[in-house]
C-alpha cells in the first residue's frame, strides 16, 4: 500500500455557518459546501488536501479533532491571528524545527500553524 499524503481532516462543529465563516476567515477556501449534507470542504493552501467541517455526528465518541498547517513564518501571522476569532490554547512555542502556535475554534477543534524557520530543509519546497 503506498500513502501518498493527507486528503481530508474533519472537523465537527455545532452550526455549519459559522463553522464555514470561521475558516473563511482564517484564510481557508471553500471548495464544496452542501447544506443538505450539513458540510464544508475548504481548501488547505495549495496542496490537495482538504478541511471538512461537519454537522454530522462522529461515528465514534469524540475527541479533540487536531490539523497543522504549514506557514513560512508563524511570528509574523500572529497580529493577523488576533484580531481573528481564534482562541490560542497554546501560546507560540519554539519547537526544533521553528515556531509553533495552537488555536481553537469553538466547538474545541484544535488548528496549529508552524513554521520550519529553524529548520528550512524540513519544510515545503519554496516555489
Amino acid at each position: 500500500m503506498e500513502i501518498r499524503g493527507v486528503d481530508l481532516v474533519a472537523f465537527h462543529v455545532g452550526n455549519l455557518n459559522e463553522g464555514t465563516r470561521y475558516y473563511e476567515e482564517l484564510g481557508f477556501k471553500v471548495q464544496f459546501r452542501s447544506n443538505e449534507l450539513g458540510v464544508t470542504v475548504l481548501l488547505v493552501g495549495e496542496d490537495f488536501a482538504k478541511l471538512l467541517v461537519t454537522t454530522e455526528k462522529p461515528p465514534l465518541e469524540p475527541g479533540t479533532s487536531r490539523m497543522w498547517v504549514e506557514v513560512a513564518d508563524v511570528k509574523a501571522i500572529l497580529p493577523e491571528l488576533k484580531t481573528k476569532t481564534a482562541k490560542f490554547v497554546r501560546e507560540p512555542l519554539l519547537i526544533a524545527t521553528g515556531w509553533l502556535v495552537e488555536t481553537a475554534d469553538p466547538w474545541g477543534n484544535v488548528l496549529a500553524f508552524r513554521d520550519y524557520t529553524a529548520q528550512p530543509d524540513y519544510g515545503r519546497p519554496k516555489k
